[in-house]
């Protein structure tokens, strides 16, 4: 069987050398057109990013590999319900871009944990994040993306596994390390392009051959496998066919695979916390050129998710029925979706890493070996990707989504409340933050340990874990959890003294358009930093001219100082003022709003549809 599905033929092979040839032309004329050579211009793209570019890295660093095959297995599975997780995110990206993103730029922000560190004070809570953050991209994302896209390789080209890995990531870490986040943005705006016309032609081509959607609707109800057996264990009818409820979003409360309330309240607290304060989506909008951008960058993300219950789920659920052709083609979605997916993520891990873990190790860098240090964290990364793969490949690879997203229930709430009452609240401080994340982590810490200690079970053989740990499903559980830190966190705050509004000004929502001086919390240790600076910059002029053999690695790394006059005080001052500025101009404001509504009208419109 394994010999005939792989690739060999001269169509299919020339797609996928001719997808590396496309991606790897737009990630070195990223490098070569964008400016690197500034931590600005590394990290943040030098925030000169127009919306169409911001929607389409949204829309890719979102759908990785691991999403294309969880979401495509669990809808065989279990019908369309899994594509309720996509349209959830039509909300939350309006959420982002009117709510959350004006206020991380009027704070002057680079990465989330900073954030925290501005509004609260300490370094507590911001080197916790960052660590928790980066645990989380290694054990969900990065792992769970490199194994379905590798196996699938596998299947495919008929390449060992660990061959397949390595090729994938020195392709990606090529433009991602040395080009920045511009480079990944550019070319995860080619990857959604292939992906969305990739994944239509094989909608279309599955639609076809199935023989349309109400004969589709039909033959999935009927689709049961041919081997019910075992073992030497009867398996019980309900474990394989399919459900009744199969192409229904809403489903019971109670015995519904996805309860409706945990669809609608659970999945919100989840999508809270990663469309508006996970560090790879929110990076692509703080690189935005001005506002009006960054929400239709918003918007266009917004009907990008649209999609995938059209050109991930149903055909998910037509693989039931039938085996899927078109093989390089979709090796190359498959391809896009994981490269886009891992370089947004080795982009934003080594952001955090350089930004919020770096700094605390060596209190006054240079600019230059911040990026240095933020190459090297990823090259390390890469690393433990492929040390990391063995662990997945043994674990329960069967539904892989649902794997990711009752991982990111038990570890994400306790990070939502933190930031929707550090914006909206601004009674909490810097001690009701924290213990809400301590009792928050763990809450959630002994619900996962106890799941992964007795494991998940199936159907056909059920986990021995009480009901009282495992039997309440992960969406309530994330409801939970995010009402207990809620709780926390208000009543520690209210039991300690209050942060004065003078460390406050534009860090929260209330006290957003205030045009005060703020005095940040940590302003002495600011202040020593910006004077080493100054004296480093003064060193700095005074080093010799760089040989050829110097320049040409300075240029490919992206290391080159452009060397401009000295900024005055004022000078500096107003740059400042630009790039924490959110204004609008009134008519484009006028139309992303309106577009926003609209948004938001589809997504109501859908949910009721499928309901």
């Amino acid at each position: 069987m394994e010999s005939n599905i792989r690739i060999n033929n001269a169509a299919d092979i020339s797609v996928i050398v001719i997808y590396f040839v496309v991606v790897l032309a737009v990630g070195l004329w990223a490098m070569y057109s964008t400016n690197r050579g500034t931590v600005g211009g590394f990290f943040l793209a030098g925030r000169s990013m127009v919306w169409w570019p911001i929607g389409a890295s949204l829309f890719a660093s979102n759908i990785g590999s691991g999403h294309f095959v969880g979401i495509a297995g669990t809808a065989a599975a279990g019908g369309i319900a899994i594509g309720g997780y996509e349209w959830n995110a039509l909300l939350f990206v309006v959420v982002l871009g009117w709510l959350f993103v004006p206020i991380y730029i009027k704070a002057g922000v680079v990465t989330m944990p900073e954030y925290l560190r501005k509004r609260f004070g300490g370094k507590r809570i911001q080197v916790y994040l960052s660590v928790l953050s980066l645990l989380l991209y290694i054990f969900t994302k990065i792992s769970a993306d490199i194994f379905s896209g590798a196996v699938f390789i596998q299947l495919a080209i008929g390449l060992n596994l660990y061959l397949a890995i390595i090729i994938l990531l020195v392709i990606t870490a090529l433009y991602t390390i040395t080009g920045g986040l511009a480079a990944v943005i550019y070319t995860d705006t080619l990857q959604t392009f292939i992906m969305v016309v990739g994944s239509f032609i094989l909608m279309g081509f599955a639609f076809s051959k199935v023989g349309g959607y109400d004969t589709f609707m039909k033959k999935y109800m009927e689709a049961i496998p041919s081997n019910i057996s075992y073992g030497n264990i009867t398996i019980n009818e309900e474990c394989y066919t399919p459900r009744k409820d199969a192409f229904h979003i809403f489903r019971d409360a109670v015995t519904g695979d996805l309860p409706w309330p945990g669809l609608v309240f659970g999945l919100s607290i989840l999508a809270l916390w990663y469309w508006c304060t996970d560090q790879v989506i929110v990076q692509r909008c703080l690189s935005g050129k001005n506002m009006s951008h960054v929400k239709a960058g918003c918007i266009m993300c917004g009907y990008l998710k649209l999609l995938p219950m059209f050109i991930i789920v149903l055909p998910g659920m037509i693989s039931r029925i039938l085996y899927t052709g078109l093989r390089g083609l979709m090796l190359s979605v498959m391809l896009a979706s994981l490269m886009s997916s891992l370089t947004s993520i080795f982009n934003s891990a080594s952001t955090l890493f350089t930004m919020d873990i770096y700094t605390k190790i060596r209190s006054r860098p240079s600019e230059k070996e911040l990026m240095l240090a933020g190459r090297a964290f990823m090259l390390v990364l890469i690393g433990v990707s492929i040390a990391w793969v063995p662990v997945v490949q043994s674990a329960q690879s069967g539904q892989l989504f649902d794997y990711i997203q009752s991982i990111t229930s038990y570890l994400g709430p306790p990070i939502a409340a933190v930031f929707l009452l550090a914006i909206f609240c601004k009674r909490v401080n810097e001690q009701g933050a924290f213990w809400g994340l301590m009792v928050g982590l763990l809450v959630g810490l002994s619900r996962m340990i106890a799941e992964f200690a007795y494991g998940t079970g199936s159907c056909v053989t059920p986990s021995k874990c009480p009901f009282i740990i495992c039997g309440i499903h992960y969406l309530y559980f994330a409801m939970i959890l995010f009402g207990v830190s809620t709780i926390v966190i208000l009543s520690v705050s209210f039991m300690t003294k209050p942060i004065p509004d003078v460390h406050l000004y534009r860090l929260c929502w209330s006290l957003r358009n205030s045009k005060e001086e703020r005095i940040d919390l940590d302003a002495d240790e600011e202040q020593d930093k910006a004077d080493e600076k100054d004296a480093e910059s003064v060193n700095e002029e005074s080093e010799e001219e760089p040989g050829c053999f110097k320049k040409a690695y300075n240029w490919f790394c992206g290391l080159e100082q452009q060397k401009g006059p000295k900024l005055s005080k004022e000078e500096e001052e107003a740059l400042k003022k630009k790039l924490t500025d959110t204004s609008e101009v009134p008519l484009w404001r006028n139309v992303v709003n309106i577009n926003g509504i609209i948004l938001l009208a589809v997504a109501v419109f859908c949910h009721a549809f499928f309901a």
